[in-house]
């Protein structure tokens, strides 16, 4: 076998595994899509696979005209907002001084940001901090404790030790001071690492679930996952229905979770391939360089 026709074999076993592996992972969400825009009907008979059968948007209608909804909507998209910018400042500003390795005590403040990831104080202890803190129902209590990831952190220093030192000098040279030339030089240098990070940080923050679910009791601070959870796991769905005077021949209440679970996903996917473009160039410079 020649290697031109190995080199033809391999390309197309690699395409078609690609097109399986993503066959399987879009499988159930367009089942869900499909769910979300069937009739009570076809849903209850079990014909609803991948298309949807009898082409409904009642469950779309309830979930719009919900007023909970919509204020969970607006409050996450203020609480990814906020934690996204704050988390990014935090982070910028704990990566610049640890990409110098003039920095006394540097290595130390290295391992104390390794052990970390890989150590905690537990979800208990947590708990008690957040409370003795007042920060119950508050929140500081999801953007705080998440404020910077070891991980991003890494990132970013390795990204920063990368920028050419010469850049910097010519920069003190000129009068700047580190704030400054991180400000001129390095930020604008880091818009691919520092884009691809914030989408990060917006994703977790997005889909964040557990410590809303331990720190917020208040349902005016339901952010979008919590009131997804509620709505799937108990009799919510059905509550709603009643609410907006919808009959069940109408909505079934799989056909509504079904609906949420898109609204609930709907933002990110709009954003995501905006952004996407971002993600090869700024983990990959990020990781290598340095």
């Amino acid at each position: 076998m020649s290697a031109r026709t190995a080199n033809r074999i391999f390309d197309v076993t690699n395409t078609v595994l690609v097109i399986l592996a993503v066959l399987l992972c879009l499988a159930p969400f367009l089942h869900i899509i499909a769910i979300s825009l069937s009739s009570s009907r076809a849903i209850m008979s079990g014909e609803v696979t991948l298309l949807p059968v009898e082409w409904t948007v009642e469950a779309y209608k309830s979930v719009f005209t919900d007023s909970a909804m919509i204020r969970s909507l607006g409050f996450t998209i203020l609480l990814t907002l906020m934690t996204t910018l704050l988390c990014m400042a935090m982070t910028v500003a704990a990566a610049y001084p640890l990409a110098k390795s003039q920095l006394k005590g540097r290595k130390l403040y290295m391992v104390i940001i390794l052990i970390t990831m890989f150590f905690s104080g537990g979800m208990i202890p947590e708990y008690i901090l957040i409370r003795d803190l007042d920060m119950l129902n508050t929140i500081w209590s999801l953007v705080l404790p998440g404020l910077i990831s070891p991980f991003y952190l890494i990132i970013l220093i390795s990204f920063f030790k990368g920028i050419p030192a010469g850049l910097e000098e010519a920069a003190e040279i000129d009068g700047s001071n580190h704030i400054g030339t991180l400000g001129r030089i390095v930020l604008p240098l880091s818009m691919p690492v520092l884009a691809t990070l914030s989408l990060f940080y917006a994703v977790g923050r997005w889909n964040g679930f557990q410590d809303t679910l331990m720190y917020i009791t208040k349902p005016e601070l339901y952010p979008l996952q919590l009131k997804l959870y509620q709505i799937i796991n108990n009799s919510q769905a059905t509550d709603l229905l009643r609410m907006e005077g919808t009959g069940m021949s109408e909505v079934l209440p799989e056909g509504l979770k079904a609906a949420s679970v898109i609204f609930a996903t709907l933002p990110i996917l709009i954003v995501y391939p905006w952004l996407q473009r971002f993600f090869v160039n700024g983990v990959m410079i990020g990781s290598v360089k340095g």
